[in-house]
């Protein structure tokens, strides 16, 4: 089995005592690429994914603003966000988007720190991931204006919401939470995702999924919600592998698997 963890934050420090392991285990577990996610804590460190896409082959890399840290962005930030774009190793700009959840940063704040990324995202041609947090209305008005190629990451939304997404050519990247007992509305978005707009990640260290539900996740764990989504789907988890790893290829601007 190929399988590609779209979405995983291997900087974090829960994964300080043993992320060597970690990354093995994946690798044990079929997970022959990883997208490491460069949000960390924030600017002014903008690189904290391509660190640990330059040490390893298999790893990729996004940079960006979380919309928690859009307070922590200076004029500077957009200046190094665009430079960093040409870096070998950066697939994507993200996660970016809204949250009106916790927060953290002003949502005025937010929604000038996201436009601005996706101007980037634009002018660079690269693909997008979206983290958007009872926020949708906001999310979406914004990404009607700036129209690009991405991700909706860990989507959790209804089947109405993922047709918006679709329809604006979006990427439905299903995680742990579709293993979830109480999933339903999720699942079935997830069944009427059509097959090339499909993708899996972990979002580790968070929302592991049953049957490792409340512990630590790890991209090894994506392989739960491989065969999730085989079920929903009638395909077998190899099949799901294939095409989400073609997926994430043909978006990203990978070589395509045979």
């Amino acid at each position: 089995m190929r399988l590609t963890d779209s979405h995983c934050h291997l900087d974090d420090s829960k994964f300080d005592p043993d992320r060597e392991q970690v990354i093995e285990r994946a690798l044990a577990a079929g997970v022959e690429r990883m997208m490491a996610i460069g949000t960390g804590n924030g600017p002014p460190d903008l690189e904290t994914a391509i660190r640990l896409a330059d040490r390893y082959p298999f790893i990729f890399a996004t940079i960006g603003v979380h919309p928690h840290d859009a307070s922590k962005a200076v004029p500077d930030t957009f200046v190094r966000l665009q430079e960093l774009a040409a870096h070998p190793k950066v697939l994507a700009i993200g996660e970016i988007g809204l949250d009106y959840h916790y927060d953290f940063s002003p949502r005025e704040v937010q929604r000038q720190v996201f436009e601005r990324q996706l101007q980037i995202a634009a002018q660079t041609g690269k693909p997008i991931v979206i983290h958007t947090r009872e926020a949708w209305s906001d999310t979406i008005a914004l990404l009607r204006t700036h129209h690009g190629a991405g991700i909706m990451h860990c989507f959790t939304g209804d089947e109405q919401q993922a047709r918006q997404a679709l329809d604006l050519g979006f990427h439905l990247s299903f995680g742990g939470v579709l293993t979830f007992p109480k999933a339903e509305a999720v699942r079935q978005s997830a069944r009427i995702t059509p097959d090339d707009r499909l993708l899996v990640e972990t979002d580790c260290p968070y929302l592991a999924p049953v049957p490792h539900r409340g512990k630590r996740n790890e991209p090894a764990f994506i392989l739960e919600t491989a065969r999730r989504l085989a079920d929903l789907r009638g395909r077998t988890p190899e099949e799901i592998a294939a095409l989400t790893t073609r997926n994430f290829e043909r978006l990203c601007g990978l070589p395509i698997s045979p």
